[in-house]
């Protein structure tokens, strides 16, 4: 076993003022990621000519690399720190920028073409698990330990809030100038945000045994599962919630997204800090029934307004599940394991989206679309017993019990 771990900051710095640059770098690097969602469809099939299989296959390529490369994401920022992984994330996205340009200028050639821009989305798969997997650990180790739920859930926000943004900024982009606008962008704003990090302690890595992956695995798996668990209904508003207001022939489907949205900015505003005061399996117990509320109601809607009711609840319930279950893993492995653990744990995350969406498009075309919301709800209903478990199993931290 490897014997270099991380050493905590012996003064942890005031919340805002540490963590606001690592969430500045979360947000450009899920930003990158967003711009090119809405237009790498538009221009794998319309410019390279090329049909859905491939489409998904380049879409899905970066989830996949992100998913594989969770654990040597988390060795490396237990191992030569969380700045540095950090960074080389930065760079990893950078890089895939310029693979996208090259595969810009070989764009007469198609198949080479593509296999060029597959590589360019798997380096960044690559590049989002070292930095949010680095950015987490690298938050709880220069903040005072009792925010560790709120660290998760900041750092969550910026995530999601870049997702949002990029989607239409993408499209601008994509619109005005091409594919070429979205290639520079990606390789030239993680550059940009290495100025935003520079003046942050790092964290170093100090002589102290750490967990292999399979111990951490063992650790954080039950959280893990809650999560997965309670991230269905997230999967089904942002995938099906349109197809439901189109099918009942409903005005303005897209109010789905932004109830769900308005929900889950609400809780993350106002209640971040509640997993760490009242124990993360508590709060993730009282989200996961109130998500299961919302999908219930969209299930049994009979107007638009119980639909959009539905999903603002499940947002709200969804905001604070996975920054629950979250403080449960952390608080099960030592602290020089963080890195290891976020990256375990944000794997069963992947996991559940990369399944849930295809699962639930089956049980639509066999049952109904309104059917999605109530087999979604039943899911995310099974987190509520993940959580009660780990209410009765306190969590360890360096191998004792608390």
């Amino acid at each position: 076993m490897s014997v270099v771990t991380v050493q905590e900051m012996t003064e942890p710095r005031p919340f805002a003022a540490a963590l606001l640059p690592i969430m500045g770098v979360v947000f450009v690097a899920f930003l990158v990621i967003g711009v090119a969602m809405p237009v790498l469809p538009l221009y794998v099939h319309g410019r390279l000519g090329f049909g859905t299989f491939v489409v998904g296959l380049v879409a899905g390529s970066q989830f996949a690399a992100s998913l594989i490369s969770r654990p040597w994401a988390g060795h490396y920022s237990d191992g030569r720190g969380a700045k540095r992984a950090v960074i080389a994330g930065l760079l990893a996205a950078s890089a895939s920028g310029l693979l996208y340009l090259c595969s810009l200028w070989i764009g007469n050639a198609a198949e080479a073409s593509v296999v060029v821009l597959l590589l360019g989305r798997a380096v960044l798969g690559a590049a989002e698990s070292f930095i949010i997997t680095a950015a987490v650990s690298w938050g709880l180790a220069i903040v005072d330990p009792r925010n560790t739920g709120k660290v998760i859930a900041w750092v969550g926000s910026a995530m999601f809030a870049a997702f949002a943004i990029g989607a239409p900024i993408g499209s601008a982009l994509y619109a005005g100038f091409g594919f070429v606008a979205i290639a520079l962008t990606t390789a030239l704003a993680p550059l940009a945000t290495l100025l935003l990090i520079a003046p942050v302690p790092a964290v170093l890595p100090v002589q102290r045994a750490r967990f292999s992956f399979a111990d951490v695995v063992g650790r954080v798996w039950i959280p893990g599962l809650g999560s997965a668990l309670g991230s269905v209904g997230f999967g089904a508003v942002t995938t099906f919630a349109v197809l439901l207001f189109a099918d009942r022939v409903w005005a303005n489907g897209w109010l789905a997204y932004t109830a769900h949205a308005v929900g889950f900015i609400l809780a993350r505003l106002f209640f971040s800090h509640t997993a760490d005061r009242i124990g993360g399996a508590k709060i993730a117990l009282i989200c996961v029934l109130i998500e299961t509320a919302g999908q219930a109601l969209m299930w049994r809607a009979a107007r638009p307004e119980s639909a959009l009711f539905g999903a603002a609840l499940t947002g709200f319930g969804f905001s604070l599940v996975y920054p629950g279950f979250g403080v449960e893993a952390v608080r099960r492995v030592p602290a020089q394991s963080r890195g290891l653990a976020m990256g375990a744990y944000t794997a069963f995350l992947d996991l559940a989206q990369g399944l849930a969406s295809p699962a639930l498009g089956l049980v639509a075309k066999g049952a109904g679309l309104n059917v999605v919301f109530l087999v979604s709800a039943i899911t995310v209903l099974c987190a509520a017993f993940v959580a009660s478990w780990l209410m009765m199993n306190p969590p360890t931290v360096g191998g004792q019990q608390q």
